[in-house]
This record gives C-alpha cells, structure tokens and sequence, in this order.
C-alpha cells in the first residue's frame, strides 16, 4: 500500500486517515473494513501506517502524509504524472476527517505531478468541504468520484455534477444490479466509469455481478464518448478476473481507458498549473 498498489486504475494509494461507516448496501461486504480489522490485530504490519486498538468506524489521521511530497519530487524529476487514489480506506469528505482536510488540500496543490483520484459516497458533502481558492473549475491535478453500485445511487452522479471539477469519474463498484438503460440519465458531465464486481473482501461472499451488466455500460460511455475501465469480475480476491468481452461471442479483452483530461493534464505540466 503506498508506493505500490493492487488497485489498477491508480499507481499509488495514500491514505491521509483511515477509517469509515456505512452509508449504502455497497458497503456492506466492505474490503477496507476488512483490511483495517486485519491490522488492527497486527500491529508489526504497517502496511498502511495504521496500528492501535481503533475500530473501523473510528477515523484516524495517519503518518503517511510525507509521501505525497516524495512522490512529488520522484515524479517531477522523472518526468511523469502518477495517479493516487485518495482515502483508499476512508472518505476524504467524511466529517470526522473536517479537522485534517484543510492540510490535506494544501499537500494535493503542492504536487502538480500527482493526480489525486478522490471517490466518495458522500457527495453531498463536499461544496462545504471544498479548499476556498478551488475556483470554478477546482484544481487541475484533482479528479472527483461518486461510487455508484445500484440504481438508488445514480443521484450521486447528480450531486457531483454540480461540484466544479476538471474530471468527473463513477466508481461502478461493487456493481450490484443493472444499471442501464438509467445511467443514461446521469451521464452527462461525466469523463470514465469504473466498473468492477465484488471482490476483497478476505471471504468467498462476494456478490455475483454478471457480465453483460458491464456490457451495457461499455455500449452507453461509447455512445457517450466516456471513457471505460473494466476494473474485475466477482471472485474472492480482487481483480481476478480483469477481461470483458465487448459483445456476446468475442474473445475477452482488457478495457481499460483513462479520460482524455488526463492526456491534456501530462501535457500542461509544461506550462502554469495553477
């Protein structure tokens, strides 16, 4: 966790705290949960800098904000952009976290060749949440996310969108039920989706999620020009499984695409970020 991480669509985690609770069935078989239960009991394991006798639904600030700024130094030296999926292990707009995200905002704007990937299920909560010097279209090395694992919850797509933001993206994970023809609704204003079965979790409950779900959702982001990532079927560890085959017959393939903001981004290093 950190430096390297599982999880394909970033190169990094960081986890500025830990901890969470559940807001919606997406939750309920909950890796991070999981992992966090898992350490909590094995202190020596500082995979994520976190230890100490706390619960999941206690947030914790952690150590591991000094790698965000080494990161940054390593990337900008090499010329590259990495990608860091933020709060792995949280929410970075959970309230319990209000105290801390002030600072954190600060590390994020001081790294332009970070590309801070923030997924919440709750975004409602971010407009108060937001740094005051955001501005109308919010920081460009910055992409903000809604999970959205059933139809109930395509009104987080709603909320998001009205958050100013360079990049939009839906974590369709862990994709519970069908959700097309209705995700054509919410589309809009959208750049990737994420899509991915029920996996992580240290158990074999994870919930099936079929293919052809992912199939429909390909079909409405090519219509839609948004770009696709089909992160991992159903299966007992995660990403397992991590081909889809486009249409009913055809051999299964990798689908994994980035928004075109990220190509745009790599290329404005070069000139005034912010």
């Amino acid at each position: 966790m950190g430096d390297a991480t599982r999880i394909s669509w970033a190169n990094r985690t960081l986890n500025f705290w830990v901890g969470c609770r559940h807001v919606s069935p997406g939750c309920d078989h909950c890796y991070a949960e999981s992992m966090i239960n898992r350490l909590r009991d094995k202190p020596e394991q500082k995979a994520t800098d976190y230890k100490g006798p706390h619960s999941f639904d206690t947030v914790v600030k952690t150590k591991t904000w000094p790698d965000a700024r080494r990161w940054q130094k390593e990337a900008s030296a090499a010329g590259r952009t990495d990608l860091v999926f933020t709060c792995s292990l949280s929410d970075f707009f959970i309230q319990s976290a209000d105290q801390w995200r002030p600072e954190a905002w600060q590390i994020i704007k001081a790294a332009p060749n970070l590309v801070f990937q923030i997924l919440t299920k709750r975004p409602e909560l971010i407009a108060r949440r937001l740094p005051p010097d955001w501005g109308a279209n919010g920081y460009p090395n910055v992409w903000l996310g809604v999970s959205v694992e059933s139809k109930k919850f395509l009104s987080r797509m709603d909320s998001l969108r009205k958050i100013p933001a360079r990049c939009r993206f839906v974590s369709a994970e862990p994709l519970l039920e069908d959700i097309a023809p209705e995700l054509t609704k919410h589309i809009d204003g959208f750049h990737q989706i994420i899509v991915g079965g029920e996996s992580g979790n240290g158990s074999n409950l994870f919930r099936p999620m079929p293919h052809e779900w992912a199939r429909k959702i390909l079909k409405i982001c090519r219509t839609h020009g948004v770009a696709f990532f089909f992160k991992q079927s159903s299966a007992i560890r995660t990403e397992m499984e991590t081909k889809l085959a486009e249409f009913d017959g055809d051999i299964p393939k990798v689908i994994q695409e980035y928004p075109q903001y990220y190509a745009e981004y790599q290329k404005s290093l070069k000139g005034k970020l912010f």
